[in-house]
């Protein structure tokens, strides 16, 4: 956009991102995790969850989300935390995240391969080995207090070192 003289302003809307996240957990003790494949956090494992889209409630998104994403159906028992995460990626996203703690009440996962390309429920004493993000730990934490995920120190709520390629990551 060309501006009075001479200057170029570039114009990009700020907004900040609201989703919701199931922490599907089953009658073993076992989180439902998948491995995403689309910024941010791409490689990384993650619970299901996706962004709330304009008039949608927050419960009706989470439900679509999970079925979306895995081919499932849950049961809501309650929220758990609220997380963001500041300036992810060159363009300084900022999400704001609902996570809920839920029950599966069908049981074949089906990883959709657009957001995610494997779904797995995982042991509670496995899960501090696997890669995951900043917001996945710190509910998984509060959760499962004693399964070891450091000292219990809240995360940073800058994701900049947590984004896979850094600020310079592209997104999709």
């Amino acid at each position: 956009m060309l501006r009075p003289y001479g200057l170029v302003m570039e114009f990009r809307k700020q907004s900040i991102k609201t989703s919701v996240v199931a922490c599907i957990i089953d009658e073993q003790e076992r989180v439902l995790l998948t491995r995403r494949c689309i910024h941010p956090f791409c490689g990384q494992w993650v619970m299901p969850g996706g962004k709330i889209d304009l008039g949608e409630a927050i419960l009706e998104a989470l439900h679509r989300e999970v079925r979306e994403e895995v081919g499932i159906e849950v049961r809501v028992e309650g929220l758990i935390d609220v997380f963001e995460h500041l300036q992810v990626g060159s363009d300084r996203e900022h999400f704001v995240i609902l996570y809920y703690r839920a029950a599966p009440l069908s049981g074949e996962l089906r990883p959709n391969g657009v957001e995610c390309t494997e779904a797995a429920w995982i042991d509670k004493e496995r899960l501090p080995a696997f890669d995951l993000t900043p917001g996945t730990r710190h509910i998984l934490a509060k959760v499962f207090p004693g399964v070891g995920f450091g000292n219990g120190a809240p995360p940073p709520r800058s994701a900049e070192g947590e984004v896979p390629g850094g600020s310079d990551f592209q997104q999709n």
